[in-house]
């Protein structure tokens, strides 16, 4: 493992790290892109062979059930990248709304390899290898990042190998975070910035919480973004984060967790906008609690805050 204290940050890292976290739900078919533009954030129809797209898959409150990069690996066929804690509970609330549909869904996990690569291994071209797709991410500290998502019998990534824990480490870093159990319907996609991620498409048609996602984009009824920041202890997504000065009420909702290399956990808070005036004294579990601090804007969220 590198030495801690040459990972100021993640623009240091390279290599390709496997996602045993991660899992896959395959949807094949006629009507299978047709199905998921029902259901999905992201405007699935309009995706590209070999292309993907961060979505999110809602309930009829536009909570977030699941979220997914959406990848089109033919026009009959798309691959829905997801945390495997998710999984289960996502593809059986998806097949619920099939019926009719020319499509069919499964848990494909063991089909596929993940890794994620970061550094020059995220652009070095594998994509011309067959039975592998690269999936850009979004950048961690600038760092290109990539998702490699490749058939079970395809030769593994040419790259230098990254410790998983630092690639969990630059997941917060990028400040996009994906929906795991602990925070399973807790999030409107705005709240976790996926409007700014390219992960929401309001041109596209109907879809679940659709309306609610809508009026909270158009109505400036957005309340909460997610930020990234550093808590001096352990924390863990779904822990709540409180102000002095409402120290009854949390303000805020880690969404993503991971230790830093250097010590501490870095987070993905969705915060309370109003709670931006006094960010320096925010804590996590209560107002006593463990302090954040190195507080970031992961996209350009300033005009709306």
């Amino acid at each position: 493992m590198p030495d801690p204290a040459l990972l100021a940050t993640a623009a240091t890292l390279n290599g390709a790290a496997p996602l045993t976290e991660w899992g896959v739900i395959r949807a094949v078919g006629d009507e299978a892109a047709k199905f998921l533009q029902g259901q999905l954030t992201q405007d699935v129809v309009l995706l590209k062979p070999g292309h993907a797209h961060l979505a999110a898959f809602c309930n009829p409150k536009g909570r977030m059930l699941a979220s997914f990069i959406a990848l089109k690996r033919a026009e009959d066929e798309i691959l829905l990248i997801c945390s495997q804690d998710v999984l289960a509970a996502a593809l059986k609330r998806l097949s619920m709304f099939v019926m009719r549909a020319k499509a069919k869904l499964s848990d494909a996990s063991a089909q596929f390899t993940l890794h994620g690569l970061i550094g020059e291994a995220a652009v070095q071209g594998e994509s011309i290898v067959q039975g592998v797709n690269l999936c850009p991410l979004a950048p961690a500290d600038g760092a290109p990042r990539a998702l490699r998502v490749a058939e079970a019998d395809a030769p593994p990534p040419a790259a230098s190998s990254l410790d998983p824990a630092l690639w969990r480490w630059a997941d917060i870093r990028s400040g996009v975070a994906m929906v795991t159990q602990p925070v399973v319907e807790t999030f409107v996609p705005q709240m976790l910035n996926y409007e700014s991620a390219g992960g929401v498409n309001f041109k596209k048609g109907c879809y679940p919480g659709q309306e609610v996602v809508a009026r909270s984009q158009f109505r400036g009824a957005i309340k909460r973004r997610a930020f990234v920041a550093q808590v001096d202890g352990a924390a863990q997504a779904g822990q709540e984060v409180f102000s002095p000065a409402d120290p009854e009420q949390p303000c805020g909702t880690i969404a993503l967790a991971a230790p830093s290399p250097g010590g501490g956990t870095a987070v993905i808070v969705s915060l309370q906008t109003a709670a931006l005036e006094r960010v320096d004294e925010l804590a996590v579990g209560a107002a006593e609690g463990p302090p954040l601090t190195g507080w970031q804007v992961p996209y350009p969220l300033l005009a709306d805050i």
